[in-house]
């Protein structure tokens, strides 16, 4: 498998070049052989930079793909929120949210399957397998790995992970593959539930003892007052963090990303990470250089 170019990497001059090659040595080297689980939020994809939503979907299909190439095994879970949304709006109805997640009644969920399984899933591997026989689509359906409970009755049929069955992606990942999760779990009698993407992601992490969880969203990070983007926290502890959420600092959507991370680490995830997916090529930034972008949350021990 060829390793994808970073665009505008011919235009460095060539000690430059090399300088990016050698610091991100010691980086390929911890990393390599370790599960790191990528979070592709739909905000990401919808908020398309150059080249549009295929140009973001394919730079960060590039980032994937070099995570591979230098040992990495990265699983990916997507979201699809704006798309489900459009799609709504689209077919005459109102989406509703409750502290960030949607209200699910039987016909949303049909659309969100449809979104998340049909279109956005098949989007990603698509755009992986670009580069060679590599991904493979799945969904918490799917052998029921991810199991989930009913959340609330108000909110219809929206999940709260009670499990996952880290074996299924971990035979892919052993396998050489990149699992592509959609984000519908399974519960009682097979009942399919919408489960919010940032809840699986963590979830997932914790369960595959992962290095890393990395949330990709439209936003800089953790912003201590949300309408500063000067206020941009580079790093936190779990602690820190609840004490943000406590004081609605963290609010809306950014209240099940910044849970998930909180517990990822503490059930073992090294760091947790919330960069914003509109920089082209970000992940690369911040597995493989110095350069430290958006937030990053660890245990206290950790920092």
């Amino acid at each position: 498998m060829s390793t994808p170019p970073v665009a505008g990497a011919s235009a460095l001059p060539l000690e430059t070049r090399a300088a990016v090659l050698v610091e991100a040595i010691p980086y390929i080297r911890r990393f390599a052989g370790r599960v790191v689980v990528v979070k592709y939020g739909g905000s990401a994809l919808g908020a398309a930079g150059a080249g549009g939503e295929a140009g973001v979907l394919a730079r960060f299909a590039e980032d994937v793909v070099l995570m591979v190439s230098v040992g990495m095994r990265p699983v990916v879970v997507h979201g699809g929120g704006p798309q489900i949304g459009a799609l709504m709006e689209r077919l005459g109805k109102t989406p509703r949210f409750v502290d960030g997640l949607r209200v699910t009644d039987a016909e949303t969920l049909d659309i969100a399957r449809m979104v998340l399984v049909g279109k956005i899933n098949r989007d990603i591997v698509g755009a992986l397998n670009a580069h060679g026989p590599l991904a493979i689509g799945l969904s918490g359906e799917d052998a029921s790995f991810i199991s989930v409970a009913e959340r609330d009755p108000a909110l219809g049929f929206v999940g709260d992970v009670v499990g996952v069955d880290a074996s299924v992606p971990g035979r892919l990942v052993t396998g050489g593959f990149v699992p592509v999760v959609a984000t519908i779990g399974a519960g009682e009698r097979a009942q399919a539930y919408n489960v919010n993407a940032d809840t699986v992601a963590g979830a997932l992490a914790a369960a595959m003892g992962a290095e890393k969880l990395v949330l990709l969203t439209d936003v800089p990070g953790i912003l201590e007052r949300p309408d500063d983007p000067t206020s941009l926290r580079a790093a936190l502890d779990v602690a820190q963090l609840d004490a943000l959420i406590a004081t609605g600092a963290i609010s809306g959507g950014m209240i099940p990303k910044a849970r998930a991370c909180a517990d990822a680490v503490r059930h073992g995830v090294r760091s947790a990470h919330i960069l914003d997916g509109r920089i082209p090529h970000v992940l690369l930034l911040e597995l493989l250089s110095d350069a430290g972008v958006g937030t990053m949350i660890t245990s206290a021990e950790e920092r």
